[in-house]
Order: structure tokens, then sequence, then C-alpha cells
């Protein structure tokens, strides 16, 4: 778990906060997606999960963070790296070696695990990235969802229960970052890891992650179910961030009075609210449950009820 108490930061030198006031709770198994504008303070949070800030990156320092117990100020970052992983934009800045084989490896006798352990961690890590067959290929070989991949698979070979990604599909095509996203839920599903990541693509966040954090400025400005932040798409905007289209277009709807319902935020959910305006029924069925889909095919109207739900 992650709990994140009256956080505020400010950098040397800097004329103001990258933090303000942050306070944010992530329990075990949950998949968080953090959103904003550049320089809304996304990535000097992350370097608070880890210790960079403030062990390596100094200033002021207010408040407290704890990942799994461990106060990130006091606990060095080798200790905090054994309970959370992270993976960074700049993916060929992270790597240190040139085979992907090698680039596992590497971690694990970085960090001393027994030498009888490394062979079942490396085939481990390997298969659950899905990149068995490219343990013996050069890195520069690699497309750019593989690197990433391989630069998570180092991480879990580690075992953190956190796996933290600043932007790491940043400088991914499309296919490649989805294919990213959907190793991180299998991670998350399967194994129970706790997912972090920072990313700008809204529509891989909205299918992927199960709270949504939007940051502005240094400080937090909405949390929670992805479901409940998107019904928020003014605050959203405000903020600098770009809503969905089909969350677009449910607010357009729903500004011209034509549409009183939750706002979709993936297609099923928009098929579904043109559906039951096609039936002048007005009402969308279970958008906001948990997993983002409809509880089940029959549209119902807005009588009956629905939630707001929040290795």
């Amino acid at each position: 778990m992650i709990s994140i108490r009256n956080l505020s930061f400010r950098y040397r030198g800097a004329g103001r906060d990258a933090l303000s006031g942050i306070n944010l709770e992530i329990p075990d198994g949950d998949f968080l997606g953090i959103i904003g504008p550049s320089g809304a303070g996304k990535s000097t949070l992350t370097y608070s999960l880890n210790g960079v800030v403030p062990q390596h990156y100094g200033g002021d320092f207010y408040g407290q963070v704890l990942v799994n117990g461990l106060d990130t100020v006091e606990a060095g970052t080798e200790e905090i790296a054994r309970e959370l992983g992270s993976v960074f934009q700049d993916i060929d800045g992270q790597m240190v070696a040139a085979v992907v084989e090698d680039e596992i490896l590497f971690a694990l006798e970085n960090f001393r695990i027994p030498h009888d352990e490394i062979e079942g961690r490396l085939e481990t890590a390997l298969a659950a990235a899905g990149i068995g067959d490219l343990r013996r290929r050069t890195l520069s070989s690699l497309s750019g969802g593989q690197k990433q991949k391989a630069a998570i698979a180092a991480i879990i070979a580690l075992r953190p229960r956190i796996i933290v990604l600043d932007e790491a599909t940043g400088e991914l095509d499309p296919a490649s970052s989805r294919q990213v996203f959907e190793f991180l839920r299998d991670l998350n599903r399967e194994f129970g890891v706790t997912i972090v990541a920072v990313e700008q693509k809204i529509m891989l966040l909205c299918e992927f992650a199960r709270h949504l954090a939007v940051m502005d400025q240094g400080r937090l400005v909405l949390h929670g179910t992805v479901a409940e932040v998107l019904q928020q798409p003014e605050s959203m905007e405000g903020a600098g961030v770009n809503i969905p289209r089909v969350t677009s277009l449910g607010k357009g709807l729903r500004d011209r009075g034509l549409y009183p319902g939750p706002l979709p935020h993936n297609t099923e959910q928009a098929k579904a609210m043109i559906e039951s305006l096609r039936l002048g029924e007005g009402k969308l069925n279970g958008a906001n449950s948990e997993d983002g889909k409809p509880k089940d095919g029959n549209l119902r109207d807005g009588n009956s009820g629905d939630s707001n739900a929040a290795f």
C-alpha cells in the first residue's frame, strides 16, 4: 500500500512548489492512472514514491510518503526498490546491457539475489512478459513495445509488489502502447501487482486503469474510479486534460438537454447511450460498473437505479 500524506515539495532554487498538499491512498492491487498537463508534477510524484525525491533531487520536502510501511525519506532507495520498481519513458536510458537476458541478470545480481534462485526468476520473468523467445536477442534489435516488456521483465524478476511507470508508452505507437498495457493488466489481475501509471493517452487509462488521478500545477484535483472522474469533464478540461471523445459526445448531448444519464467512457457505453436515446429511454445501463462495461445486455429506465461506484 502507498500512503501519501500532506506532501509538498519544491526543487532547490525553484520559484514554486512542484507538489502541493498531496493526499492519496493507493491500496494493494490497485491499477491507478495519473494524468495531467506538462508541468503538473506527475513525474515528481513518481520520484517521491521511489525515494529519488528527496534523496537524489534535493529541495524542501514536507509531509510523508509510505511504501508498504517504508518511509521514503528514511529508507534507502535500494530498500524501497525491493518493494517498488520503476520504469521510465526513456527506456534506452534505463537499459544497462546489450542483450535481454543480461539486462534481467544485471538487476538480479545487483540486488544480490541468491545464485540458485537466479535462473528460475529469469525464466519466470521472461515467461510473464511473454518474451521467452527474445531471451538472447540484442536490445537494439527490439521494437519499442518489446523493449518496454524487457524493462518490465527486469523489474518483475525482483518481485516487487508495486510497479510505477512514468509515461512508459510516450514514444510508442498505439499498437505497442496497448501491448504494454495489456501486459500490465495481466500482472495486476493474475499476480496482484499494484500498478501506478503516469500516462497521457486517456483512452488507455479509461480501458485499463481502475482509478484515475488528475493533477494540475502540483495539486491533485480529482481522484476516484475512472467512471467517477469522467463525470466531471469540466474539471478535467479546466486542468488541461482532454476527455475521451465518447465522453465529450455525452457531455454535448447532456448540455443540450438531450441526455440526462451518466457520461460514457468507452465505445460500448457510447453505443448504449445512443441506443437509449433512440428508444427514448435516456439512460445508460450500468455505465458506472466497476469494469467500465454494462452490467447486462438489456437497457433499463432511469428509475431502476445504478451505482456510481466508485506473483
